[in-house]
């Protein structure tokens, strides 16, 4: 996107075309304006667009620009936090309320994909969490515990087992969880957005918001070249947001991630690893991904941003990594890479925030957007028609909190990373 190869690599590719917009040159009126064409955004706007009201979407870049296009493409329920951790940092009401959306979120993707016929890859067979060492084992068997103590359909696997299912003996253990599964990031918001439009949205792209102000009852949210009048406001912006919510990004970290994919494998290669195409991740602090896409391209991700130095020594890494983890794929091409950010906060917990009457937003998702973005938009678009009330929305309202040493952190994030990926010898 915007001439970069690196910002979407593989999923720009392959992604069917985006439905065509334009950038805002007039003045709208709208019930809503929504900041940002994600996951959240593009749900919350297709929600409410069905609940009959006017909404329209400002993007600054392109439609699935950040985050939402970008990722690893894995439909995971809950957090990457323990599920008991939840309700330890948010209270019972909102830590319980929100690990069974959240634990549901996987079904509610499927589902919107199915009957909005999104092209994306939709791979519904589960995914797996490896573990790497001892220590890997027992975090996965205490994972394993909360969750089916919770009734969610999570299995235990041993080193056997876990090897079957990933065609690698490197792992220790395994744990698979049947709600969740795999999708085509980018070919999601596409769909999401094209499914927002036929149900009477209005989506403008190349139209970063500039500002916004008061107007009687109702909010001015301009661009460059227009302005929306709306009683409320969504913000949706997270990891990229610029202005004019900027305590949005003080209080979130960057984390870069990156992507590189093989070209296309053989029929028996393609049969070796991941038989049953579960997308799967390690227990590692700068954790490994591995994943297919429908063409069979296998593809590796891990912390790291593909920049000067980055380049160089992730792109060793990930061929070491798949020589590593599967030998048989030591001589196979890579065919395309690329990064982005996820938005990490000091609790990891996503946030909630007012800025104002009628001006919400969200955001931190600490690598979980696909999920929670699309139920987050939906409660959000619920709470604006009026169904449920802001107690009842999943995330209570907090007041933004500067995360302290934010750039530090995410220097010891980019640079850590390549240290760590130097120095592996798997």
């Amino acid at each position: 996107m915007l001439n970069d190869p690196t910002s979407h690599g593989l999923w720009e590719r392959t992604a069917p075309a985006a439905p065509i917009t334009t950038m805002l040159r007039e003045q709208r009126e709208a019930d809503v304006v929504v900041v940002g064409a994600g996951y959240t955004g593009l749900s919350a706007a297709l929600h409410l667009a069905g609940r009959g009201l006017s909404v329209v979407v400002l993007e600054a870049a392109e439609i699935g620009y950040g985050g939402s296009g970008r990722n690893v493409g894995l439909v995971n329920a809950g957090l990457w936090m323990m599920p008991e951790d939840l309700p330890a940092i948010l209270g019972p009401t909102y830590g319980n309320r929100l690990l069974g959306l959240l634990g549901d979120a996987p079904r509610q993707v499927f589902e919107l994909i199915e009957h909005y016929k999104i092209d994306c890859e939709p791979v519904k067979n589960g995914t797996l969490h490896c573990g790497i060492g001892g220590k890997g084992a027992k975090n996965l068997a205490e994972r394993a515990r909360q969750w089916q103590a919770l009734g969610a359909p999570v299995e235990l696997l041993d080193a056997a087992e876990t090897a079957r299912k990933t065609g690698s003996p490197v792992y220790s253990a395994g744990l698979i969880d049947h709600r969740a599964g795999t999708i085509q990031p980018l070919g999601y918001a596409r769909g999401l957005a094209a499914a927002a439009l036929k149900a009477g949205a209005e989506i403008y792209t190349s139209s970063p918001v500039t500002g916004s102000r008061r107007e009687g009852r109702n909010w001015s949210v301009s661009t460059p070249h227009g302005a929306v009048s709306a009683a409320w406001v969504l913000v949706a912006t997270n990891a990229y947001t610029v202005a004019p919510w900027s305590t949005i990004r003080e209080e979130i970290v960057h984390l870069p991630y990156f992507n590189i994919a093989t070209k296309p494998l053989s029929s028996n290669l393609a049969h070796s690893v991941l038989p049953e195409r579960q997308g799967c991740w390690d227990t590692k602090d700068v954790l490994t991904s591995v994943r297919f896409d429908r063409h069979d391209r296998l593809i590796l991700g891990s912390v790291g941003a593909l920049r000067g130095a980055g380049t160089v020594i992730h792109r060793r890494w990930a061929r070491r990594t798949l020589r590593h983890l599967f030998p048989q794929l030591a001589a196979v091409e890579f065919e395309a890479e690329w990064y982005g950010t996820i938005g990490m906060t000091a609790d990891a917990v996503p946030k909630l925030h007012k800025y104002g009457e009628r001006v919400l937003s969200v955001s931190g998702y600490n690598g979980r957007g696909i999920g929670p973005g699309t139920v987050f938009g939906k409660a959000i678009a619920r709470h604006i028609a009026g169904e449920i009330g802001e107690e009842e929305l999943p995330l209570p309202v907090t007041e933004p909190s500067a995360v302290k040493f934010r750039f530090a952190r995410q220097s010891f994030y980019e640079i850590g990373s390549q240290i760590a990926h130097f120095f592996s010898r798997i």
